[in-house]
Order: C-alpha cells, then structure tokens, then sequence
C-alpha cells in the first residue's frame, strides 16, 4: 500500500477511517482523552464473528466521494480506498504495530524468502477466489496490478510506483492459482506491495486511468460485498452482500456512506443518521458528551496535516519566499488550535516518511525549517518584496497575495487558517482564504487550483521509506508541490535500493533534510484519532496501522 491523501484536519480524518484506522488490541468507552495515548494499542471494541449479530447497517459519513475510484490512479485519495477496500480484493491483514498476515479466504500460503540475491515472494491463491464477473483470480492479477504500477509505462498515471518499481518479474507458479514475484535483487518492505489487486481487464492504459472516473465497476470487484447503488449527485454509496462471495459471509446486510461537510456529520450522529463519526476536536467532543449508548475510541494516528505551497505559482518560484512563508509558521500555535480541550500533546512532526513513535524516525525538520518571523523577513526583504502601508509586501507593483482555499466548514480548521493568516500577514504575506465545500477537494488538488493548501496524508502501513519516492520525486501525484529535479530523484531511488531496512531508513533520514530544504511542504501535526461510536459497534473505531477484514465488522449481540 502507500500513502493517502485527504482533507487536512483531525475532524477530517476519522470520518474517513473505515479500515485503515479502525483496529487494534484493547477497547474503551471513557469519553476523556489523555496526552499519553498508546503508541500501539487501538481502540475497536474488538469481538469474535460469534458475538456479532448476522444482521444490521452501518452508516458513516465521508467528506468525499473521489471522482477516481480506481484507488492505483494517481488521482485516487484516501477516500477512494476507503471504498475500494469494501468490494474489492483485500489480501492482507495487518496489526495495529502494522504486522501483516494474509488473509485465507484470499491467500492459503505467503512465502518471503531470498533466492540468488533476490527477495522472492510466492502468493498462493485461495482456489475458490474469483472476481465478481467470473475471471479467477489468480497470477494474472498479480502481473497487471505490477505492469500498471511499475512505472515502465507512461501511459498509465499510477499514484505510486514504489516497490513495484523494484520488481523483475511476476510469473506462474505450480498452478495459475500460484503468482511468483521475483525483485532484482533484496527488497526491504516486500509486506506493503499487493495488499489490493487490479482486476486484469483494467490493464488497459485508458481503462486504467478513465474508467474508474464516477463509475466504481462493482463487476470487477470481490469480496464479501458488492455496491448495490452509488448516487453521484447526492454523495450516496451503498454496499451489501455479495452472493458470489465464498469466504466468510459479510456481518452486516448494508453498509452505506454519506458525502457530508464537518457541520452535517456532527449533527447526523447526534440524531442517530449515522453511527461514527470524528470527535478530534474541542467542539465535536463537547457536543457528544453525555449522549447514552455511545462510545470514545482513541488512539495516536499514522497520519500528517501539512502545508503545501505550489511551486508553479510565479511568487513561489523564488526559494527564499518559499522558505520565508514557511518559517513564519508557528506550529505550537497550530498544536494550540487543533487539541485545544482534548488534554492531547505530541512531539511536532520532523519528517514526513517516518513517524515520531516509529523506530527510526529522526527530526529531519529541525535546522532547516524552524519558526523564524525575524529571519522570514529578512529572506523577503533580501527577495525584494518590500512592505507596503498596509503591511502586506510588494515587488514590482504586485502585491504578495496568495489563493488559500480550505474545504469543509468545521469551525477549528477554519480557526487553524485564520490562525495561519495571521501569522503570514505579520511578515507581509497576504493569504486568501476561500472556502470551499469537501466535495471539491479532489477538483483544487488534481488541477492545482491553490498557491497555499492544507491536506493531510494517512499511512496505510508503517513501510514509510518504501514510499519515499511517492511523496518526493518530480511528477508523483502525491507531491502537490510540484518540487524535486532529476538528480534528486536519482537519489531518492538510490535510498530505495538499500536492501537492509535499518541501513535504507538512516540514508532516507540524510536525504530528507535536503529535500525539506526546497521549502515546499510542511508538516504540522499528526494528531490523535478521537471518533465516537455507537456502543455495541465491533471490529471499528481509532487505531494505527490496523487493517481488518470488513466481514467482521458489525454490531455486538
């Protein structure tokens, strides 16, 4: 797997933890939150499928539903896997500390081993897994999910190309049911490749990149749902039972997702329209304390808010604005903002490829980003944008105004913006915040429709350098910032070559350092993972890097 884009916010993001976030060992119904959550437990009220009831719909809510539901497309979100994961192949399990296991109704065998030098990786296929049209599911799919997304075609626009990249061949094994992935030479993070599977027939390029655009194709699809209706116009996507499933039967008889701005979800959890929903926030935490049935699942969260600046913009051509606007960036104040009343704090983020709980995580950040308002003017001054008598700075008669469109209407990110407005109208950066509603994210973000952004990105897994090259090489699709050269790209692959993963993340950790220095992006905060539930819900709720299988979730007998 590899990482996510989303709205940026705390709000933002557990409403959209369907899998990826909901999981884990230990379980709680306390409505407080603490500054020492665990840095591997999870919250979910977990239970075995036996206490689950055969019966039920769960409704939540997203703040999008992605154009691209081709989640491999680089124009897929978070969102997109979101709903990709609930009617599509799903071949790995993984625990909150992110050990992976394969999923039997998937996979009967997982072998790593090294032969000659390479990692060598042999997936035995379940003989009854078959896609929702009849094709079996077997070695040709593992073959077009690498041929789509290992970048030696052009013709398809692959969110990520990482590990695949490193990949030789895939070919048959003992049966067609047996896929055999051969890497050149070691590879350090083989656990985070073919999670999810591309149907063959989207091996097409065109296929690939447009087919998916407002049309989830349910056919091509497996697993233990199937999409029973998707409403574009009114955001609306249903799932139920799907009869040609052979596994384990799916709990629940529908689960349905709502597109909702902050405001809406809050209000439809409280009116009982919906069954979770985010409560990161002081106000959305007051506003469901004290409701019965309900439960506060809590956990620390693999994820990031940052800021994006757009390099195409003609005023952030010039490195020492990019570095100036960055550096007057206060982000305890950020902090301030967004955990205010949760009794939450955390070691601001110094990376974006590692976590500060994850072992080798370094503060790459720190000396070459640090907040600075002094030194942010005198990178302006030394730019030549000088004040005007409004404060805000001028160079050769234009002023420096910069476009901030911020999606959603959750108060406390429209307070972070404003927060961050200030702060860059004091050393004479104008930005304009223009608000917009969540179902736009994907338009301002494909079309780069911005010149300063707030996302966010999530980690499905906890592989950070095997995607490396995702977030920082020239023309990936998650580097919105449009950042990077040829050489440094050289290099980024090179980290990706270093077989040992200890020795691969302390070359990554150097190299970071010099790509924070394009002054492109900054990260603000990871954030705790606070959603509040209906009590009896199971196998759902806040965690780190916890997958489960949607089949077991449902609600307690």
């Amino acid at each position: 797997m590899k990482r996510h884009l989303w709205a940026a916010g705390a709000a933002s993001l557990a409403v959209t933890l369907v899998l990826s976030g909901c999981g884990g060992s230990t379980d709680s119904t306390s409505s407080d939150t603490n500054d020492s959550l665990s840095k591997s437990a999870a919250q979910i009220n977990e239970q075995p499928r036996q206490n689950i009831a055969d019966t039920g719909t769960l409704t939540t809510a997203l703040p999008e539903v992605s154009p691209q539901w081709n989640t491999f497309q680089a124009d897929g979100t978070l969102y997109t896997l979101n709903l990709w994961r609930w009617y599509n192949p799903s071949l790995f399990t993984f625990a909150a500390d992110g050990t992976a296991s394969a999923d039997p109704d998937y996979l009967t065998d997982y072998k790593k081993e090294v032969v000659g030098g390479n990692t060598v990786i042999t997936y035995t296929i379940n003989p009854k897994a078959t896609f929702n049209d009849g094709t079996p599911i077997d070695w040709t799919a593992f073959e077009a999910t690498w041929k789509a997304n290992n970048g030696t075609n052009s013709a398809y626009s692959a969110s990520s190309t990482d590990g695949y990249s490193q990949i030789g061949s895939v070919a048959q094994g003992t049966s067609s049911k047996q896929a055999v992935v051969t890497f050149r030479g070691p590879y350090a993070w083989p656990d985070g490749l073919f999670n999810v599977l591309l149907h063959p027939k989207a091996l097409d390029p065109t296929f690939y990149n447009t087919a998916y655009i407002n049309t989830p194709h349910s056919e091509l699809g497996a697993g233990p749902y199937q999409l029973k209706s998707f409403d574009r116009t009114a955001g609306t996507v249903i799932f139920e039972k799907n009869p040609k499933w052979w596994g384990d039967p799916g709990k629940l008889d529908q689960r349905v997702f709502l597109q909702m701005d902050s405001q809406a979800s809050i209000n439809a959890f409280k009116n009982n329209q919906i069954d979770a929903v985010s409560v990161a926030t002081k106000d959305r935490l007051a506003q469901v304390q004290g409701m019965g049935g309900i439960s506060i699942r809590k956990s620390a969260t693999p994820s990031q808010d940052l800021v994006t600046l757009n390099l195409a913009s003609p005023p952030l051509r010039d490195v020492k604005v990019r570095s100036a606007i960055l550096k007057s960036i206060d982000r305890k104040v950020v902090a301030d903002v967004l955990f205010q009343g949760l009794g939450y704090s955390e070691t601001e983020p110094g990376s974006f490829t590692l976590y500060p709980f994850q072992k080798g995580y370094a503060d790459n950040l720190k000396g070459v980003i640090d907040f600075d308002s002094n030194t942010a003017k005198s990178e302006l001054d030394a730019a030549g944008w000088a004040p005007g008598s409004d404060g805000i700075r001028t160079k050769d008669g234009q002023k420096l105004s910069l476009t901030f469109p911020v999606t959603g209407d959750d108060p406390t990110i429209l307070n972070l913006a404003r927060a961050i407005q200030a702060m860059e109208k004091s050393v004479g950066v104008d930005l304009q915040i223009q608000q917009k509603s969540s179902s736009e994210f994907s338009d301002i973000v494909t079309n780069k429709k911005f010149d300063f952004f707030l996302s966010g990105t999530y980690s499905s897994d906890p592989f950070g350098y095997a995607y490396f090259c995702q977030f920082w090489c020239s023309g990936s699709q998650l580097n919105q910032a449009g950042a990077g050269t040829a050489e440094l790209d050289t290099q980024i692959r090179a980290v990706g070559q270093i077989a040992d993963p200890a020795a691969q993340i302390t070359a990554g950790n150097a190299l970071e350092r010099t790509l924070l220095g394009q002054y492109s992006n900054l990260p603000l905060d990871n954030g705790p993972t606070i959603i509040a539930t209906k009590e009896k819900l199971a196998n759902y709720g806040a965690g780190l890097f916890y997958i489960g299988r949607v089949q077991d979730i449902g609600f307690q007998k």
